[in-house]
């Protein structure tokens, strides 16, 4: 089919979403295998008998209630529709098609998306050989052109973290144009990371934390995040945010969600207790599985991910395939876990170490 003239011709060669693909046992998105909690279920019942309002265009009790939980001014807290949404926003807030974002490689597929979506400048730095950020080769990379240094901690999709005095000391380091955004998704199931109590210490006004109730919450189908960031930072994201983004319901469930924080701290246990069983299980059965502090486990030593992910499959397992990388694999409940090692276990194909990550950056989430 001929592209028409008024559409972007550099938008032929990205991707598009994909259908999800049905499998019994779903452990490609890094989904908590638990349903909403039931106080959750009535603050969305609640939402439904309103449906007919538009939500609160500045989510303004979550935010309220977010900066009070993290001891910060409401004022730097900005809830979008998911912390991906938001960080496209970071982008249109700090980026011209001159400047350029930077992030470690591989990681979030979202952040070179982002980058050719909006029409900007985007390098990946090689992680190093233990699946982690390259702190120094990622400050060496930066330009006059970099505008936004994208760290993923814990990484997305090896689960290494960086420690908090490495973040400090990079967020001091990087020059006035640089924006750190230190991507904390998975920070619930490893509490040492707290880009929170960093963006308090720092110096200057140049660190945001995007973070997700997608998650450790469980209403990764509500699509709801938040950003916190200074002033004037939070500011120029709300400028170039859509209003109405943020469904009532996502809004009232989020709510409830952190008022039922005991609970859902038991069931991040019982995921970290689960990641902890299965990796044990593959490196009984040979299968090496470095450690992960996400609620997913990172295999770099399969030599053909997408031959793994399709053996995974028929067994009506869904896995994450990364070609040339490894495979992701979300921790589940124990019966579909089960059913992962079963699949695992009878893979023909070997398994080798593998060394530091590439550059690559061809892989989408579905």
């Amino acid at each position: 089919m001929t592209v028409p003239a008024f559409l972007r011709a550099d938008l032929s060669a990205s991707p598009q979403a994909r259908p999800a693909e049905p499998a019994p046992v779903r452990l490609a998105h890094n989904e908590l295998p638990f349903p909403p909690l039931p106080s959750v279920v009535a603050a969305l019942r609640q939402a439904l008998t309103d449906a007919h309002r538009y939500p609160d265009p500045a989510a303004t009790r979550l935010g309220r209630r977010l900066g009070e939980l993290l001891g910060v001014p409401e004022s730097d807290v900005v809830v979008g529709p998911g912390s991906a949404v938001l960080l496209q926003h970071l982008v249109q807030a700090t980026c011209t098609p001159a400047d350029a974002v930077l992030f470690g490689w591989p990681s979030f597929e979202a952040y070179p998306f982002v980058a050719d979506v909006l029409g900007v400048g985007r390098r990946a730095v090689a992680l190093d050989a233990t699946g982690g950020h390259d702190l120094d080769r990622m400050l060496d990379a930066v330009t006059p052109a970099t505008r936004l240094l994208i760290i993923c901690n814990p990484n997305n999709p090896t689960g290494a973290v960086v420690a908090r005095q490495r973040i400090a000391e990079l967020v001091d380091a990087v020059p006035d144009h640089v924006l750190v955004v230190l991507d904390e998704a998975y920070r619930e199931f490893s509490p040492a990371v707290d880009g929170v109590a960093v963006l308090r210490a720092a110096r200057r006004a140049n660190v945001a934390v995007l973070r997700t109730f997608s998650k450790a919450y469980g209403l990764a189908g509500l699509r709801v995040g938040y950003c916190i960031a200074p002033g004037p930072v939070a500011a120029a994201l709300r400028k170039v945010t859509l209003p109405f983004t943020v469904t009532a319901a996502a809004q009232l469930a989020a709510l409830a969600s952190l008022d039922a924080g005991d609970e859902l701290a038991g069931r991040v246990r019982e995921v970290v207790t689960e990641r902890e069983r299965v990796r044990a299980a593959l490196e009984s059965m040979g299968r090496p599985c470095p450690p992960s502090h996400g609620n997913f486990l990172w295999l770099p030593s399969v030599p053909d991910a997408d031959a793994f992910a399709a053996h995974c499959a028929s067994a009506g397992v869904h896995v994450r395939a990364v070609p040339g990388e490894g495979v992701r694999v979300t921790v589940g409940g124990v019966g579909d876990n089960e059913a992962f090692l079963r699949a695992a276990a009878s893979f023909p194909g070997g398994w080798h170490r593998s060394g530091a990550a590439s550059d690559r950056t061809a892989w989408r989430e579905d």
